[in-house]
Parts: C-alpha cells; sequence; structure tokens
C-alpha cells in the first residue's frame, strides 16, 4: 500500500510539493476551505480533496484530518503555509504521528519566544521587551531609543505591524488593543523592540540531519515593511556569491539554525543590515517556503526548488534517503506589484532574461535570470519604474491577516 501524506493549506500554495510527493509515489490528501475548492490546484497529483468550512478554527481542521485517519493510515500530516503549521503540529500530536510538535514550532512563530531564544545563543536581535509588566514597558522605553516597534507575536510578514516615535503613542496604542477586549488583541500578544533603519536580507534553507543542505541568499529591494504599509513594488534578488555579506549571512543563519535546534525542513530567515553600523540583526525566521515566489527565483538561479526539496525530505524513507540536489551559481530575481487591472497585459514587457510571468489575478512581476547580478539589478530598476507608470496600485496594510 502506498504511504499517504496529508497536506493542510489554507492558501492556494505548494503545488510543486504535491508533485513531488505523488512522483515518489506517495497518495497526497489535501485539506482546504471550501473557498479554495476551485483553485487551480494539482490535480493530477492529488489523490482525495477534503474541504473545511470557510472561517474554520484549528480544531475543524484536525477533527477533518482525524477523520482521514478513519479510513486510510496516515504517515505524514504538512501545514503548507505559515498558519497550517501549528495546525499540522497539533493533528500529528493528536494523532501520534511522527513530526514537530507544536511546542517547539512556536520558535519558529511566536516572536517573543524567537527573540529570546536566539538572544540566549548570542545571536544579534534589536533590543526587545513582551508586553506584560508596567514597569519593564516602561524601562525598555526609557533606556532604548526611539522610534520602536510594535508587532503581534504571531502574525506573518509585516502585518499588523506599528512604528511610534513616543512613549505616549506607545501606551495610547497598548491601550487600544487593551480596550478591544480579546484576546487576540490582549497587550500581551504583542511585541515592543527597537526599530533599526536598514536594507533587509533573507536566507533560505534545506536542512537535513541539522545541516544546511542547500541554500539561496538574497537581499530585498524595498524592505518588506515599507512595501506593506507603504505600498510600492517589491523586488528580491540573489547575493553575489563572494560577497562579505553573504558569507556573513551563512554563518548567521548555521548557527541560528544550530540554536534553534532544527534538524530538518525548509526554513526562511530574514536579516536587518543597521544602515549606520553595518552590523546584521535577525528579524525573524520560519520553518516553511517563504512567499511572493522566492522558491521560484532560487529555482531559476541555484537549480533547486524549495517545495520539491521538502517533500523529498518528507517523503523520505530508509529505503530511499534523501540526496542533496546539485546547486549552480547564476542569479535571478522577482519584481512583484499589486496592479489596478484585473488581467494586466504585459505582453510588451519582452526582455529575454524574463524567465516567468505572474498571472495571479490584479498582479504584475516578473522572474528573470542571467549569469550576472549586474544585469538583473538593470532589470528590476528599469521593470519598478515601468511597473510603477503603468500598473502600480496601493492597498492599505492590513491591521491583521485575517484571510
Amino acid at each position: 500500500m502506498k504511504k499517504h501524506i496529508v497536506c493542510i493549506a489554507s492558501f492556494f500554495k505548494g503545488n510543486e510539493f504535491f508533485e513531488e510527493c505523488h512522483e515518489r509515489d506517495w497518495r497526497v490528501t489535501l485539506v482546504t476551505g471550501e473557498k479554495l475548492l476551485d483553485a487551480a490546484w494539482s490535480w493530477t497529483s492529488l489523490s482525495e480533496v477534503k474541504t473545511v468550512r470557510d472561517g474554520a478554527t484549528q480544531e475543524d481542521y484536525v477533527r477533518a484530518v482525524t477523520n482521514i485517519a478513519g479510513t486510510r493510515k496516515i504517515d505524514r500530516i504538512v501545514g503548507i503555509d505559515e498558519f497550517d503549521v501549528l495546525t499540522a503540529a497539533k493533528a500529528r500530536e493528536h494523532l501520534q504521528i511522527e513530526g514537530l510538535s507544536g511546542s517547539y514550532l512556536l520558535r519558529f512563530r511566536d516572536k517573543l519566544r524567537m527573540r529570546e531564544r536566539a538572544s540566549r545563543a548570542n545571536l544579534p536581535c534589536p533590543e526587545f521587551v513582551g508586553a506584560f509588566n508596567t514597569q519593564e514597558i516602561n524601562e525598555f522605553l526609557d533606556s532604548v531609543p526611539a522610534p520602536w516597534i510594535i508587532k503581534p507575536r504571531t502574525e506573518v510578514n509585516a502585518h499588523g505591524i506599528k512604528k511610534c516615535q513616543t512613549k505616549g503613542e506607545v501606551w495610547q496604542l497598548l491601550k487600544d488593543y487593551d480596550a478591544r477586549h480579546t484576546w487576540r488583541d490582549h497587550p500581551s500578544q504583542f511585541l515592543i523592540e527597537r526599530f533599526i533603519e536598514g536594507k533587509v536580507f533573507h536566507v533560505d534553507s534545506v536542512v537535513e540531519n541539522g545541516k544546511v543542505a542547500a541554500h539561496g541568499v538574497s537581499d530585498y529591494g524595498t524592505a518588506p515593511f515599507k512595501v506593506s504599509h507603504q505600498g510600492g513594488v517589491f523586488t528580491t534578488a540573489i547575493l553575489p556569491y563572494k560577497s562579505k555579506e553573504r558569507r556573513e549571512l551563512e554563518r548567521l543563519n548555521k548557527q541560528l539554525l544550530k540554536a534553534f535546534g532544527y534538524e530538518r525542513g525548509v526554513s526562511h530567515a530574514e536579516f536587518l543590515r543597521c544602515a549606520e553600523t553595518g552590523k546584521f540583526y535577525l528579524l525573524e525566521v520560519a520553518a516553511r517556503v517563504g512567499g511572493a515566489y522566492i522558491a521560484d527565483v532560487l529555482e531559476n538561479a541555484c537549480g533547486f526548488n524549495l517545495w520539491r526539496e521538502w517533500a523529498k525530505l518528507e517523503t523520505a524513507t530508509a529505503g530511499d534517503l534523501y540526496q542533496t540536489p546539485k546547486l549552480r551559481q547564476d542569479y535571478a530575481g522577482i519584481v512583484l506589484s499589486l496592479a489596478n487591472q484585473e488581467q494586466p497585459d504585459t505582453s510588451r514587457y519582452t526582455d529575454a532574461e524574463i524567465v516567468y510571468r505572474v498571472t495571479k489575478p490584479k498582479h504584475v512581476g516578473f522572474i528573470f535570470h542571467s549569469p550576472q547580478r549586474k544585469r538583473i539589478d538593470e532589470l528590476l530598476g528599469a521593470y519598478t519604474e515601468r511597473i510603477t507608470r503603468d500598473f502600480l496600485a496601493v492597498e492599505p496594510s492590513k491591521e491583521r491577516y485575517d484571510d
């Protein structure tokens, strides 16, 4: 009988993961929301699809997975999106199936726990404090220079992050949260830390037996926080392979994953280089594939796909061990933006380096591939200007990630 993997996906993503599992002769069951049933899933790779109601709770997903186990043995349970990682862990724990526990995975999701663990391992982090004790918060605000960032401990990307310039603003924001009388918005659900101006980088890794088997190191154009809050065009590109920045980020990433005890899987870590001092700080790390088509950028530049490598790790057995991918050292980058049209016409964008066109509704984007970083930079700059002129739309930043 085929081994069986159940994949929880509350957002439309992960087709390459399903395809790889199917190609490795595993039975793949998808559990997703009713509103996503008509999405362009890789249907030929899926043996079964189960849905939960829109707005389903974590318990609804666990119940759905448990019902699946009633008719067919489950060997693996995987959460595809950031919001699914802890749900999958809860389902594994309920059914006593091998995999990372929810308690362990909180170090990749709860930003306060993340900061505390990283700091204990001597990884540089912005100064921070949990929003628990009035005296501790005041001492922090008196000793750490403004501005400060208040961020939800368990949200993703830049959602819900607020920037404050004065102590009064901080306390008013915490008071407003408390006045909502919901546990989700209780001040203790937030982290306060020093805002550091600088450039943001990300390291995306495949980890096996506690070691980084493959990775890509990239830099964002405009920091995700600014794109999310002020609008604009998102870009990221592979960092030069012999740069000092890359070597330092590789070192910090290895130190980070070792400190977090990460043995097997994929990770997306973000680091900030302070504009004033040049020092790197940890922003966050997640036990998942990075979004915004980062996996596609890495595949075009480095020759491996994070989704497929993750699937190979999850489906590896004693008789079919995971094999480290062969890597190459080319360059790739992406330019991506919200569009003011449902289906933007990009037929006039014709550079030979275009290897992928984003087709998502109300989005415009391109992935470029070249053996030279200089050419990628030229294309990202030129296309940022063209997209801004032709298509750019700005959507207000969501306070919290609700859909």
